[in-house]
């Protein structure tokens, strides 16, 4: 039973990092939002990695959005959706691994 709760307890650190790996491509979106903001220069290595970072998750969000012009709220949804899944899916996941692993640890 150890045994097994010590696996439990490896994948609710796994879903913690995967919350935390979200939680830096969301600072990668804020950098993509505030670049946009002030025109910054396109080849630079560390600009050029945020786009290619952060444009293909934006790009298939933008497909489903209708036209509003100059406003591009393709990051505010992206932004809605890693907190719907870190919130409901991850927290969810992390909680219930970790309350598992401790009733198995327990002996319950």
């Amino acid at each position: 039973m150890v045994l097994f709760a010590n696996i439990l307890l490896a994948l609710a650190k796994l879903v913690e990092l995967a919350s935390g790996v979200l939680t830096l491509y969301k600072y990668i979106l804020l950098a993509n939002i505030i670049i946009s903001w002030v025109n910054a220069d396109p080849y630079n290595p560390i600009v050029n990695f945020i786009y290619r970072v952060t444009n293909p998750v934006l790009r298939r969000i933008r497909r489903h959005m209708p036209d509003t012009g100059m406003l591009d709220l393709s990051p505010l949804v992206a932004f809605a959706a890693i907190y719907v899944l870190q919130i409901i899916v991850f927290d969810t996941a992390y909680h219930y691994l970790i309350s598992a692993s401790m009733e198995l640890k327990i002996g319950r």
